[in-house]
């Protein structure tokens, strides 16, 4: 199974990366639009991993992107953010993650989430 994780600090990415790589096939890239080249370049994760703030397109932008492409609306997303108002939750779930954790996390928290939203499909 595939996950890829958008975040523009590398070493979140490696961390998240490290620790899902041991049951998972991780790609990571720096934010939004490489998340969207990636995609169209043919390429189909299980789950999506992102942050919120990055540079050239942010977290917000491509869940809205991910989900109005009909090829990519089915894949699961999880909003990993510093960011803790339930405003930005409530947006996030609107536009249509599947789960919103706050940085910083614990990994084994994710693992668990990410096993559970995987299970599901």
């Amino acid at each position: 199974m595939k996950i890829l994780v958008v975040d523009d600090k590398q070493s979140l990415s490696e961390l998240v990366a490290q620790f899902l790589g041991q049951s998972y096939n991780v790609t990571t890239v720096e934010n939004g639009l490489a998340a969207i080249n990636w995609l169209q370049a043919g390429n189909m994760p299980d789950l999506i991993i992102t942050d919120l703030e990055m540079p050239e397109m942010d977290g917000f932008e491509l869940i809205t992107r991910v989900k109005q492409t009909g090829m990519f609306s089915d894949i699961p997303i999880i909003v990993l953010s510093c960011r803790d108002s339930s405003s930005d939750r409530i947006e996030c779930l609107r536009l249509g993650a599947d789960d919103y954790m706050v940085k910083p996390f614990n990994p084994e928290e994710l693992l668990i989430r990410v096993d559970k939203l995987l299970i599901r499909q």
